[in-house]
């Protein structure tokens, strides 16, 4: 647990409490994530969008394969964790089709109407959207910080859409591109919180699966409807791009889901724009106009919003049973009924005995409690979800 404090001249001072362990893999997704969007956007016109978009999650699922078995040829036993439960599939296959298949198709489609630094911040709002399905839908909960991260980044967004000169001698934004963008953002945003309900099972597997068919869909949708494959350089461009921002993006944020819950991962995934920005700046050079720095510093407060939440209180674990990679900390008390040298994370079926105790913690596979109503620090009364 990392603690940074701030004083202003003898003012209140404020405690910024993060787990960098969990947040580490949801930055690191952000970053290559944000990458691929002006990557894939220097390949709009010389590969059909819906053939992009087969493209890149094709990418990703055949990167991985090679990665799994190159982590089986070194390691045979780990096969036995390679597998998804009968219960889990229909939540994964709807992942899929959510997240593998309408995002990027509708992302592709948007890109070719929008620049890249605008589509780029645009994607700040599937954090939000995640947030708000995690909160209202699946019953996560929500402080008073989140909610105003998440206005924070909704007015960002909406600013940046507004339909006038956004960057200097760009024209604005299209209020069709901007729709598509949006679309693809909710999506993402169905498709985080349907991957969460998987996420206990390997992280490289579910990536692997939801490249690998949502790839193969809609790059045979693509080839039906008239599109034909593109040069090797472009067919290597949309493979590579896809491997990296899409296959190694998605294994690291499923991680930090099950370290941080939806919400949460989701609001750090929501600094993934700002490095597509930097890149796409980069690529097509510009001044950028005061509406486009100002959309971007209300997305850059919201973020920080969110990730200076702190959450703690007295909360009890109910007995639970269920499989993932673990060490043996505060919540992995139990015996093994095999030979263990009790060194590093390992995965098998365990079950976790009712506890009660108190910390900071995330809405992780072990903290998916209900929140009554309580008082905080300074006194007030607060309804927590």
């Amino acid at each position: 647990m990392i603690a940074l404090r701030w004083t202003w001249r003898g003012s209140a001072w404020f405690t910024l409490d993060m787990s960098m362990r969990p947040a580490l893999p949801a930055l690191a997704a952000a970053l290559l994530f944000g990458a691929s969007t002006p990557l894939a956007k220097l390949l709009i016109g010389t590969v059909p969008p819906l053939l992009l978009a087969g493209l890149l999650y094709l990418g990703s699922g055949l990167g991985l394969s090679l990665l799994l078995g190159l982590r089986l040829l070194r390691d045979p036993a780990a096969a036995q964790a390679l597998r998804v439960a009968r219960a889990d599939w229909p939540w994964l296959l709807g992942a899929i089709a959510c997240g593998g298949m309408i995002g990027p198709a509708l992302l592709m489609l948007g890109l070719a109407q929008l620049d890249g630094a605008r589509a780029a911040l645009l994607l700040n709002l599937e954090g939000v959207l995640t947030a708000l399905i995690a909160w209202v839908v699946f019953r996560e909960n929500a402080d008073r910080g989140i909610v105003a991260g998440m206005v924070a980044i909704v007015a960002g967004g909406l600013l940046l859409a507004w339909p006038t000169q956004g960057l200097a001698g760009s024209g604005g934004v299209g209020a069709v591109g901007a729709l598509l963008i949006v679309g693809a953002c909710l999506a993402w945003a169905v498709d985080n919180n349907l991957t969460r309900k998987v996420a206990t099972n390997d992280a490289m597997l579910v990536a692997m699966l939801k490249g690998l068919l949502a790839g193969a869909a809609n790059t045979a949708l693509a080839l039906a409807g008239g599109a034909t494959w593109p040069s090797g350089a472009a067919l290597a461009g949309g493979l590579a791009v896809g491997f990296l921002g899409y296959g190694l993006s998605l294994t690291l944020f499923v991680l930090a889901l099950r370290g941080l819950g939806t919400a949460r991962t989701g609001a750090y995934f929501s600094v993934a724009p700002l490095f597509g920005v930097a890149l796409s700046l980069a690529i097509w050079p510009e001044a950028p106009s005061a509406l486009f720095w100002s959309a971007a510093a209300l997305m850059a407060l919201g973020v920080w919003l969110h990730v200076r939440e702190r959450h703690e209180h007295e909360h009890q674990h109910e007995p639970l049973a269920h499989s993932h990679p673990h060490r043996h900390d505060e919540h992995h008390q139990h015996r093994h009924d095999f030979p263990w040298d009790g060194v590093g994370a390992h995965s098998h079926p365990h079950r976790h005995e009712a506890l009660t105790h108190s910390h900071a913690h995330h809405p992780d596979v072990h903290h998916r409690h209900g929140h009554p109503r309580q008082t905080d620090r300074a006194g007030r009364t607060d309804r927590r979800r």
